[in-house]
């Protein structure tokens, strides 16, 4: 009897060490980054190819290793049963082997290997790649088989299997990590918003960050050159739009380089230069291109400003190649920009705000997380959730702040104070 036993769990022990290496395996290549395991495919790694190899059919791979786990772990209990039946008759035999099996494998087949796994997931992945590939390829069609099963079992229920990879998880998937690991104070702010920023430029169309009609400096065409020249220099843009007669009807873009030009080419003659004849032809874009298609556009035609229109034609605003860089960087400020505009912070933890501040400037300057989905500006955010336009005096409460109108000019709010509504419960 004692010859049996001493036989047996060697076996046994060996069939645990296999199931150990199994349950890792699943773990470490369910948890295993991909884009690591991509990049170090890219850089000549072999174990990292055969990673990725496995990870393109993950259905597979799991359901291979799986069936290995369990097919090892039922052997060894079966063994072990039949050893300890013979020390021990009858249903206490049975009881006595499920215990101690039960403790064997779940603290050295299960828990051990896979706590490892998850610590070094990337690194187990790449240890035991190789017998996992082997392991797929021997009981690969049993799998494939059994998979078919499964699907003819659930199609009347109207559950598909197929394992179609959603448009959006990867950028979920980064932006999902940036979010962690700047909760845990690996990634900085500033970081974490570039890294948002571009993850949003496909999502954003340019509508929401451009300029808007009423804030865009215009130069009459119609002006004598004298007073174009001056109106420019007045401007600390170096693009200015030209209209005609009305302000929708814009005939072109003085660029404050090409106005030098003729400066220098006329002697010095200003009244000589046709300004109209050295600006250039508008570029008009539709209010729902992206933003990722607009940076494209820009790159493509090496071009740094559009004119937005809507689907009437009507002008809406302008968009330059830097509002687009600072939805990525944050605010770019040369030495003829002012200060970020209508945001000043009070001691008493208010923050006093134009209505025309966008959502994600003010985000971004007090690294709040106000929601932009339902408005652009934080006036349109306040309107939407009053469902009213506000009077000045009113306040409203909402997102975990309080909205207190300063100031209204007609159909606009202009002026607004924020505050934690946690800070002012005693008002």
């Amino acid at each position: 009897m004692m010859g049996a036993i001493l036989a047996l769990a060697p076996i046994v022990f060996g069939l645990l060490a296999i199931s150990a290496l199994f349950s890792a395996a699943e773990t470490a290549l369910t948890g295993a980054s991909r884009g690591r395991m991509h990049q170090l495919e890219r850089e000549g790694d072999r174990a990292a190819r055969r990673v990725n190899r496995l990870l393109n059919d993950q259905e597979t791979m799991i359901g291979a290793v799986l069936l290995g786990n369990n097919l090892i772990n039922i052997l060894a209990s079966a063994l072990a049963t039949q050893v300890i039946t013979r020390a021990i008759p009858g249903a206490w035999g049975v009881a006595a082997a499920t215990a101690v099996m039960t403790a064997l494998v779940l603290v050295f087949a299960e828990v051990l290997p896979k706590t490892l796994a998850i610590l070094r997931s990337d690194d187990v992945a790449r240890f035991l790649s190789g017998p996992a590939l082997v392991v797929v390829r021997v009981v690969g069609p049993i799998i494939y088989a059994i998979q078919w099963m499964i699907r003819k079992t659930l199609r009347p229920f109207g559950v598909r299997m197929d394992m179609e990879m959603d448009v959006l998880a990867a950028h979920e998937e980064i932006r999902g990590a940036v979010e962690y690991h700047h909760s845990e104070g690996l990634v900085e702010t500033g970081d974490r918003w570039m890294l948002g920023g571009v993850l949003d430029l496909a999502e954003m169309a340019v509508g929401e960050v451009m300029v808007h009609r009423k804030e865009i400096s215009m130069i009459d065409a119609g002006l004598t050159s004298r007073e174009i020249l001056a109106a420019a220099l007045e401007s600390a843009h170096s693009r200015m739009p030209l209209y005609r007669d009305d302000p929708e009807n814009i005939v072109g873009v003085l660029h404050a380089k090409d106005l030098l030009g003729a400066i220098a080419a006329a002697d010095g003659r200003i009244d000589a230069i046709d300004m109209a004849a050295i600006a250039r032809e508008a570029w008009f874009i539709p209010e729902t291109t992206s933003l990722k298609e607009q940076l494209a556009a820009f790159l493509k035609r090496r071009a740094h400003f559009a004119l937005v229109v809507d689907e009437y034609g009507a002008l809406q605003g302008l968009l330059t190649l830097e509002d687009i860089l600072e939805e990525i960087v944050g605010e770019i400020e040369d030495e003829h920009d002012e200060a970020i505009a209508g945001v000043t912070a009070a001691e008493d933890g208010s923050v006093s705000v134009d209505g025309s501040v966008t959502i994600r400037d003010l985000n971004r300057a007090m690294n709040w997380d106000l929601p932009d989905e339902e408005a652009v500006t934080v006036a349109g955010l306040l309107i939407h959730e009053a469902r009213t336009i506000p009077d000045a005096g009113q306040s409203f409460t909402f997102h975990r702040q309080r909205f207190a109108v300063l100031e209204r000019k007609a159909n606009r709010v202009t002026r607004l104070r924020i505050w934690p509504a946690v800070a002012r419960d005693d008002d």
